[in-house]
């Protein structure tokens, strides 16, 4: 542990005295300019406006192109529709944009777009889902299967038995996928005693609240809840505890315990308020920070290979083939909830 500390200092300064475009990675290789040759507007894909993460994800979004140097398009909302962002994707390549940043909403059907920017010789950043087919210079996002074990490890060491739910995002998205398998495979290696009933809800808050209220009646002895999008299950997982009398602060008889995933400001307050008692922060700050990085450095045709990066992350290279830079996400309980430095405390 120490070498690699040590290790990763050297590079840090070593990056310092270098020129900012060569300093993504611990690992780039400079190859022929993209589309833009480094220049041209990128154009930016959100999946919804309906979560307070993308939301915010969207507030950061200037900012960071702005840090580093990149000119961006406004920001298009897909608005959970797969086939509309697919649309969107071209709408922009139609406008001229020499780059795209997207947040994929399905990981097969995003290919199409994916294609449609290959033909035009215009690069791809995909950010916080990886698609499954398809040419992307780097995927930004978060190890999603850590999401899911993270989950499981805290509230197997909080409810020792009984029935769990787990409120689960879309299945079409690798995301979903990842943090479903993860928890349910850690729960059954580790917590045999916990039964795991599950809610399929693909990321919407109207699903999630109807089928959490009619597992709740047929199940009214759960004792914990997992939650895979706080930024749109918080609120109405909340809602449909307190409507039934359930929704009881950490430390009171009957409290069921809960883990989210986001980081978002909202579930911050609910650790606070004893309401939930954990969730674990994917970092919106640094998924915008690292999607311009990235579409910046493609523009200017640099490449990058696996291997830890100069900003405490990893570069993987998926069973696709495609590069993933899994940038850290911290588990956030009561005990570190106010710290400084998660997003969830700088948004205003």
């Amino acid at each position: 542990m120490a070498g690699r500390t040590l290790w990763k200092a050297a590079a840090a300064a070593a990056c310092a005295t270098l020129a900012l475009s060569a300093c993504g990675s611990t690992k780039d290789t400079a190859a022929s300019g993209g589309a833009g040759g480094g220049t041209g507007k990128v154009g930016v894909i959100l999946p919804l406006l309906t979560s307070p993460f993308w939301q915010s994800y969207n507030d950061y979004v200037p900012k960071m192109a702005k840090s580093e140097g990149v000119d961006t398009l406004k920001t298009v909302n897909s608005n959970s529709d797969p086939s509309q962002q697919i649309t969107d994707i071209n709408n922009q390549l139609n406008q001229g944009v020499k780059g795209l940043v997207v947040a994929p909403l399905d990981s097969a059907a995003i290919e199409a777009g994916l294609d449609q920017a290959d033909r035009k010789g215009v690069p791809v950043v995909a950010v916080d889902v990886a698609p499954e087919k398809g040419k992307v210079a780097m995927v930004v996002r978060a190890d999603n299967v850590a999401y899911g074990e993270k989950a499981c490890q805290y509230l197997g060491e909080q409810v020792t038995s009984g029935k769990v739910v787990q409120i689960m995002g879309d299945l079409a998205s690798v995301n979903g996928r990842d943090r479903s398998e993860a928890f349910r495979t850690c729960v059954r290696k580790n917590y045999p005693k916990l039964k795991v009933l599950e809610i399929p809800a693909k990321w919407e808050s109207d699903t999630a609240a109807s089928k959490l209220d009619t597992l709740l009646n047929a199940n009214p002895d759960i004792k914990g809840i997992y939650m895979q999008a706080g930024g749109v299950y918080l609120a109405p997982t909340l809602q449909t505890l307190k409507s039934k009398g359930l929704l009881k602060k950490t430390g009171e008889k009957g409290h069921i315990t809960i883990v989210s995933n986001d980081g978002i400001p909202q579930e911050f307050d609910a650790i606070r308020k004893g309401q939930i008692d954990a969730t674990v922060s994917q970092p919106a700050d640094a998924y915008a920070k690292y999607g311009m990085y990235y579409i910046k450095a493609a523009m200017q045709g640099k490449t990058f290979k696996p291997g830890p990066t100069d900003h405490d992350s990893t570069i993987v290279k998926l069973p696709s083939g495609i590069l993933e830079d899994q940038l850290p996400a911290p588990l956030v309980t009561k005990d570190n909830v106010d710290d400084a430095k998660l997003w969830g405390n700088t948004v205003k």
